[in-house]
């Protein structure tokens, strides 16, 4: 007897790093479709923005938490305040992610150290904290940001690359343990996005010579998607796609040398 299938979420959602890029483009497609919206990021000036703009084109419901989830006891203190607001979270999207370039032993320690805690710590512990309850209602969605850089080694953005491998893993593992449960855990992998992550000031954009990187609007309606169909992984773009495929069935040393060579040609 097959197991049931994800149920259907129309609750509220909560998308951290929701202040620009693809958050904020998830934040539309969210509301789009219905759905109530809690919002996470660090700048209040830009969330308040975006908010007025989604209850003005979209008629919802939107909450503002302004907040840093590299703060010690930031998360815990987002998951009182949903609690205080009487709200149930029924789509988790941990989208709030950092990206240092450069060496590994020229980037200051104290940056590795946020970007772990942030893309792997805050993401984990944000999961731990309202999974249980979608468990119990039966019910929920887990979307978390990975990346087309957690299929191999990546030079330069050594632990970017390596904190992307741990959500796709981490994904991966939770979307088993859920089956029957009725609730889904989904890991996006999108390849070169034009955001600011991938734009820093006074530093090279991330792209793939003669082709185009997607937009943030283009990620984030594929995400919904694979959300909501409850779809484990899905990898964003039919040329990451064709690379990772084809890397995964080289030897190890090979994808070393490929992969040194592709980020030199797309990120130095």
């Amino acid at each position: 007897m097959s197991k049931p299938s994800p149920s259907p979420c129309r609750g509220h959602v909560l998308i951290t790093g929701a202040s620009a890029g693809i958050g904020e483009a998830l934040a539309h497609v969210f509301a789009q479709n219905g759905h109530g919206l809690i919002l996470v990021a660090r700048s209040a000036q830009a969330l308040d923005a975006l908010a007025e703009t989604l209850r003005r084109d979209h008629g919802v419901e939107v909450v503002v938490v302004p907040l840093d989830l590299c703060a010690a006891g930031a998360t815990q203190q987002l998951c009182a305040r949903v609690a205080q607001l009487g709200l149930e979270v029924e789509v988790l999207v941990n989208n709030a992610g950092v990206l240092h370039r450069g060496a590994f032993t020229e980037t200051a320690f104290g940056d590795q150290q946020g970007l772990v805690q942030l893309n792997i710590g805050a993401l984990t512990e944000l999961t731990h904290l309202f999974l249980p309850g979608m468990v119990q209602r039966g019910r929920g969605r887990i979307l978390n940001m990975a990346s087309s850089a957690a299929f191999q080694p990546m030079p330069w953005v050594a632990t970017y690359g390596a904190s992307k491998a741990y959500v796709l893993s981490f994904s991966e593992a939770l979307a088993i343990e859920l089956q029957g449960s009725g609730v889904a855990v989904s890991a996006l992998c999108p390849g070169f996005t034009q955001t600011a992550l991938i734009a820093q000031q006074g530093a090279k954009t991330f792209k793939v010579p003669l082709l185009k990187n997607a937009t943030p609007q283009s990620v984030a309606a594929k995400a919904y998607a694979v959300c909501m169909a409850g779809k484990p992984v899905h990898i964003h773009g039919v040329f990451m796609r064709c690379m990772i495929l084809m890397g995964q069935h080289l030897p190890r040393w090979m994808q070393r040398r490929a992969s040194a060579m592709f980020v030199r040609g797309t990120m130095r």
